[in-house]
């Protein structure tokens, strides 16, 4: 039996708008994925945290409040802290191209925009996984 893939949903920072995290939470599982949604307004500290409690294979991080780079930043910063630095990232919001670019340089390993077919992030997510 293949092993399930534990996704991470996390909504940091003040931004209280998660339909597209749980739009997203709901095609991964639909594509077979076990998917912990945290819920609005974790903190980078709680996002580390949990994703070390729930043993996951991959953290989303959805961000519209346009604080990405700092959080980003932090959430990469406690991974490494805590030896958890191997699971992969992933982002999605309004981030523009150029802090697209920063976030990979920084170790973030896709940033998917508004408008991305699920059946990509579906894809994405099963490829950063079969990396691990």
């Amino acid at each position: 039996m293949e092993k399930k893939i534990r996704v991470l949903i996390a909504k940091p920072g003040l931004d209280g708008h998660d339909r597209g995290a749980k739009v997203v939470s709901k095609a991964l599982r639909d594509a077979g994925m076990e998917v912990i949604y945290t819920g609005l307004r974790q903190t980078p500290e709680q996002i580390v945290k949990a994703a070390i409690q729930e043993d996951v294979d991959v953290i989303g991080l959805s961000i519209l409040s346009g604080a990405h780079m700092s959080i980003c930043k932090k959430v990469l910063e406690l991974m490494k802290e805590n030896g958890i630095e191997n699971i992969p990232v992933f982002v999605g919001g309004i981030i523009p191209e150029d802090d697209a670019r920063e976030l990979k340089k920084m170790g973030i390993k896709e940033v998917f925009g508004p408008g991305t077919p699920l059946s990509i992030i579906v894809e994405k997510i099963k490829g950063l996984f079969a990396e691990v």
